[in-house]
């Protein structure tokens, strides 16, 4: 799989199990991807800051540096490089602080390769739909909410908000649709296409992760909530 210039994507492995590095490389590499592999948070970062990457698939239990640590830095420091979450554990309470770090995905161990990858390639699919080789740019715009779909880009009132590439995509499938209410299961097939296993709170961490955002700037109106329904744009009026 490569990027819109035709090089393979560059994914960075982040966990301190060598097993599961090898078999992620493996299957990385079957899928005509390049890695490179990182033990813990620290060096993860140190890496990202040099090299960089196209995704990053991160461990959340490791010593030192743990992954959620790592999303919220790189978050804080608006590096949008898409993330998948590795989780040992099935506790939702994680899945759902890592969606709301930044984080774009996730996968419960023990996990399928295939599995890794095939949610790895969703979010880089996504990714290069944004860009400007890929998709000629226009913009769609919503009372003060306005997207550049070319250059991946959300404003609000003329002040750009930083979006992940889940946030853009849910974003950009509601203001293309702005009378419409979207359940979740639609949603979700907008994001990884039908038949991946996400739970309804993944998109409801999404979207409350839209919500805070634009609050900051005082889009307190983006996205209605109609229960037991979906969701659909607000009026953003502001």
């Amino acid at each position: 799989m490569s990027d819109p210039s035709g090089n393979p994507h560059k994914v960075l492995l982040v966990d301190d199990d060598p097993h599961i590095r090898q078999l992620l490389a493996f299957a990385f590499a079957k899928a005509g991807m390049v890695t490179t592999e990182a033990v813990d948070g620290e060096e993860a970062l140190a890496h990202l800051a040099g090299a960089g990457a196209d995704l990053v698939v991160l461990d959340i239990n490791m010593p030192r540096m743990d992954g959620l640590e790592v999303c919220r830095r790189l978050r804080a420091m608006a590096c949008a490089v898409p993330i998948l979450f590795l989780s040992s554990r099935d506790e939702e309470i994680d899945r759902i602080l890592g969606i709301e770090l930044g984080a774009d995905d996730y996968v419960v161990k023990p996990f399928s390769p295939r599995e890794v990858v095939a949610r790895a390639g969703a979010i880089l699919r996504r990714s290069a739909a944004a860009s400007p080789a890929a998709r000629q740019a226009h913009d769609l715009s919503h009372g003060l909410l306005h997207l550049d779909t070319g250059g991946w880009q959300a404003f609000w009132n003329g002040q750009e908000v930083a979006l992940t590439v889940s946030e853009f995509s849910l974003l950009m499938a509601l203001v293309a649709a702005p009378t419409r209410i979207l359940s979740r299961e639609a949603l979700i097939d907008r994001l990884h296409g039908p038949g991946f296993a996400v739970t309804d709170r993944t998109i409801d961490s999404h979207i409350r992760n839209l919500r805070r955002k634009f609050a900051h700037c005082g889009g307190h109106d983006v996205i209605e909530t109609r229960t037991g329904i979906g969701y659909r744009l607000g009026s953003c009026a502001g």
